[in-house]
């Protein structure tokens, strides 16, 4: 039966099928989110008579890094081998970066046997938000609508926080997504964005300066939950984040956990090898692009 599988590269005419795919599996992505990611990316799709029947792909990010996703094979096409070659081919492609990807506890086995190692947790919550409490900022700290001229600065703290280069994914994220910055004395020092995804909405990325309370980053995630109360919202955050019960009393219980994982990194490289640790990542994009 292998022999009637082919494979071939993801293109843009492919994210109908795509789409259909995930709604097969019950994910939450809309053909708007499909379209988004295959914009900054690529990957391969197996197919047979019947069509798309498993996608996989990835994103590069700078000259040594990426991260893959969005591995699906329809349930009943499963145990023919198919994710196993659309990893082959996707890591084929991306060679010797540095890769990471978000495993579910399904998936997590297969990647270890490609290489891939844990190194933390990502936790996703959703729910429809309410009326949060007021987080006071310190002094000469305030929040403020994002500006044109921002892009530049955004990017910088994107790439600092995530450890990896954000030069094409964030201003393709603010063409379609609403902002708001933390600005310190003139300086913007946080951000989050806002935008479509799934069943509603989702918040992310959310970077700000590191503290032990994660004041700052509760002030910018409770200014988008104070403007949308009663809209289903989710966010993914880091496990490290320390943000998991504050979400919870807010209305956004975790309602999964999956595994990050990396792949070709240097032997004893810490996780966050590359990030500015004064900056942190409270919110990531998404699972596929991190």
């Amino acid at each position: 039966m292998s022999d009637s599988i082919t494979y071939r590269p993801f293109t843009h005419d492919d994210v109908a099928a795509a789409h259909a795919l995930t709604v097969e599996l019950k994910w939450p992505h809309r053909a708007d989110d499909w379209r988004f990611v295959a914009l900054l990316g690529g990957g391969f799709v197996a197919e047979d008579a019947s069509g798309v029947i498993g996608t996989a792909l990835c994103w590069k990010y700078g000259a040594d890094r990426a991260s893959l996703g969005m591995v699906i094979v329809s349930p009943g096409q499963q145990g023919r081998g198919i994710g196993r070659k659309l990893m082959d081919l996707v890591l084929e492609e991306l060679g010797s970066r540095v890769t990471f990807l978000h495993a579910t506890a399904a998936g997590q086995p297969l990647y270890e046997k490609l290489g891939f190692s844990a190194v933390g947790t990502l936790d996703q919550h959703q729910g429809t938000a309410f009326q949060p409490p007021l987080v006071s900022l310190p002094p000469g700290e305030r929040l403020r609508p994002l500006g044109s001229s921002d892009t530049a600065r955004l990017v910088e703290l994107a790439s600092q926080a995530s450890g990896l280069d954000r030069e094409e994914v964030l201003p393709a994220l603010l063409s379609a997504a609403d902002g708001i910055a933390l600005d310190r004395d003139g300086e913007l020092i946080g951000f989050a964005l806002f935008r479509r995804f799934g069943h509603g909405f989702a918040i992310g990325p959310v970077v700000a300066p590191a503290s032990e309370d994660s004041s700052r980053a509760k002030a910018l995630i409770s200014h988008w939950l104070a403007l949308n109360e009663g809209v289903f919202v989710r966010i993914d955050t880091p496990g490290e984040s320390g943000l998991t019960e504050w979400l919870a009393q807010l209305g956004l219980p975790r309602v999964d956990t999956v595994v990050k994982m990396v792949r070709s990194a240097t032997p004893g490289e810490p996780a966050n090898a590359g990030q500015d640790t004064h900056y942190l990542q409270y919110g990531i994009i998404n699972q596929a692009i991190c």
